[in-house]
């Protein structure tokens, strides 16, 4: 009974050993390793405003009531303006009471109902003349204005086939400093998330005849690329 035993811890043994070269072979072989960098810089073609309408009243349904009115207006003016319903949509609907500011118990001295709409525009050309639109239908507040590129998803692919590029000019130099010869590579990580920077601020006037700067977009992509190599 203790022979069987004993055949059987050296068979599992055995067993091990033969098992441990097949599990190395597993591990990739050492390569190169860089990190190849690329970036598309273009001009938005689109433009998001967030405006709207705010209004303060002694009570809550005449706020409510002038910012209705008032908004109708500026959604009139956009839709007149080429702006397609789908490109209108409401950030903020909002109605609060405002509070005396004075020590003792709080004093209710009316209300401001706000009603703020996000617009995008697809023709940056027609942006300023948006504006003006906006402000002289009613809209007395303008929160912003951010800019994007539409065909954002095709320059980062354009920017992915360079970052992998400019890995492979790195690696080669690198392989060749070492006498060795580059192969194909053993994997490929994109670094964090592709990133959208603006490369130049926006400027913007948003008085009577309002002037705005779009500037330019940077797409940026890195990616991690671990090389084969192979001696000379």
């Amino acid at each position: 009974m203790n022979m069987l035993r004993s055949l059987s811890i050296a068979a599992a043994a055995c067993c091990l050993f033969v098992a441990l070269p097949a599990r190395a072979q597993d591990v990739p072989p050492p390569g190169i390793v860089v990190r190849g960098e690329a970036q598309k810089s273009v001009a938005p073609d689109t433009a998001v405003i967030e405006a709207g309408v705010s209004n303060f009243a002694k009570s809550a349904r005449a706020a409510a009531e002038a910012t209705n009115l008032a908004i109708g207006k500026v959604l009139l003016e956009l839709k007149n303006a080429g702006i397609d319903g789908k490109d209108i949509q409401t950030s903020q609907l909002s109605l609060q009471p405002q509070y005396a500011d004075r020590p003792g118990p709080s004093e209710v001295t009316g209300y401001v109902a706000k009603n703020i709409v996000s617009v995008r525009v697809r023709d940056i050309t027609a942006l300023a003349g948006i504006l003006d639109r906006l402000m002289v239908a009613g809209a007395n507040e303008v929160r912003g204005i951010s800019f994007t590129v539409s065909n954002a998803s095709k320059l980062l692919d354009e920017a992915r086939t360079e970052a992998v590029a400019d890995a492979r000019r790195k690696a080669e130099i690198y392989a060749r400093a070492a006498g060795l010869t580059l192969g194909a590579p053993v994997s490929i990580a994109e670094d964090s998330g592709p990133g959208v920077m603006p490369m130049r601020k926006m400027a913007a006037d948003l008085s009577a005849g309002a002037q705005v700067a779009p500037g330019e977009q940077s797409l940026n992509v890195s990616v991690t690329v671990n090389w084969g190599v192979k001696a000379q």
